[in-house]
């Protein structure tokens, strides 16, 4: 979804019509009728379950250590999903304690600012009472690196004000030397394509890590519900009606074709490193005539290679195979907080200048000044496909120009429209712009 919005892809999929949603928000069409009720109530659903545990949690019987660390890994996930939300649709309801259902038809909006207060207070609270380090068996679970990680995004995106000082804090003492391994055990990784690798997960690079699993037995009829625990986002990039032809060719399933890369992005990052594992580049193979596929919407033959399925990977267990891919996602990883806390520096320094360095020569690139625009260009290099973009630009400013020609309007397409459900018997109010 966050993709599609972005300069780099197009929505992609098996016609205009196909996911409408993600079809509105590529080309900046989107309403509340049309947005997708999940980007809303999945996070209010996680914000409901940390606030009945943070409610039980004191007067439970219990070993007072792991009574602490329960309570600030609700609290730092209560930190995210409100994150998610006040990035994502800006002017939502602030809710901290379990509500009687009849008071869920006078919840108010909160002023951003608020909400904002509430996640960095939440993250703050959580850090101390969280593991320095997680173990093999606890991987997936907030730590501090983890959670200072994201309170030094929050302050980045925080209006109340420019804390981009309080966020360099965070990132340095999550970061440690560039190159080096940082005191929460975090280092990038020596070869860019170990990110991508399947079995690779919770690597030294991960920072908060998205688990997915091939044995939850997903099927259609509970696919959108909590023990759906397969990807889905590696059948929705695959190409339509893949056929090998070529020896050499991949080994792929044939998928849905969302979030295929513009023409614009591959002229930008055809020269460098990071092609291979970002772009598969079918319209290649198909012109030499190694593999055929029928283009679905807006295809430019080339695919986002970070997810595109393979076969190795599709399940023998007893669920729906094309919901069941076990490929995790990364929410923040090392070379991000990296290129963040430069960017919190202002693009300037010694400092900046090594953490910049840091990501290029992991690739094999040279070093480039450090400054404010090439931090940007490294981003959107770097982070590609991984859902960074569209935020990036709104952060920065630079979403009316970039996005114009996709139908983005300053003042209204910053964030999402409300689902119109939302609205209804409520006292929730539409965002800007956006019709009721």
């Amino acid at each position: 979804m966050m993709n599609a919005g972005s300069d780099d892809h197009y929505a992609g999929g098996g016609g205009a019509t196909d996911g409408a949603g993600i079809q509105g928000f590529s080309n900046y069409s989107i309403t509340g009728s049309v947005m997708p009720a999940s980007f809303w109530s999945d996070h209010y659903r996680g914000i409901f379950r940390a606030n009945v545990l943070l409610t039980k949690l004191p007067a439970i019987p219990m070993n007072a250590n792991l009574k602490a660390r329960f309570t600030a890994e609700c609290k730092a996930l209560r930190a995210n999903y409100y994150f998610n939300l006040v990035r994502m649709f800006k002017n939502v309801p602030l809710i901290t304690e379990p509500l009687a259902t009849s008071q869920y038809f006078t919840v108010l909006q909160a002023a951003p600012a608020a909400v904002y207060a509430q996640i960095q207070k939440d993250l703050k609270e959580a850090i101390p009472d969280l593991p320095i380090l997680t173990t093999a068996a606890e991987k997936g679970r907030f730590s501090q690196g983890s959670a200072r990680a994201l309170l030094g995004k929050v302050y980045m995106y925080d209006p109340a004000g420019d804390k981009k000082a309080l966020a360099a804090i965070e990132f340095a003492a999550v970061n440690g030397t560039p190159s080096g391994t940082s005191q929460y055990g975090y280092k990038l990784l020596d070869k860019y394509t170990d990110l991508w690798v399947i079995d690779n997960k919770f690597n030294t690079e991960s920072i908060i890590e998205v688990s997915h699993t091939n044995a939850s037995s997903t099927g259609w009829g509970n696919w959108q519900n909590d023990d759906a625990e397969g990807n889905v986002v590696n059948i929705m990039c695959g190409p339509r009606n893949y056929t090998k032809i070529g020896a050499t060719a991949p080994e792929l399933p044939s998928g849905w074709s969302f979030n295929v890369i513009t023409q614009a992005f591959y002229d930008v990052i055809k020269t460098d490193p990071r092609f291979g594992a970002t772009v598969l580049d079918l319209k290649a193979l198909s012109d030499s005539k190694q593999i055929s596929y029928i283009g679905g919407y807006q295809d430019t033959g080339y695919f986002l290679n970070k997810f595109v399925p393979r076969t190795a990977d599709i399940t023998t267990g007893t669920g729906e195979p094309v919901l069941n891919y076990r490929q995790n996602t990364y929410v923040m990883r090392l070379a991000d907080t990296y290129l963040l806390e430069a960017e919190a520096l202002g693009g300037t320094g010694a400092r900046a200048q090594a953490l910049l360095d840091a990501v290029r020569a992991r690739v094999g690139l040279a070093s480039t000044p450090v400054s404010l625009a090439a931090i940007k260009a490294e981003r959107r290099l770097e982070l590609a496909g991984e859902g960074h973009r569209f935020f990036d630009l709104v952060r920065w400013g630079d979403a009316a120009t970039v996005l114009a020609s996709r139908g983005f309007k300053a003042g209204k397409n910053e964030i999402f429209p409300i689902p119109f459900q939302e609205l209804q018997n409520t006292l929730i109010k539409q965002n800007p712009n956006y019709p009721n």
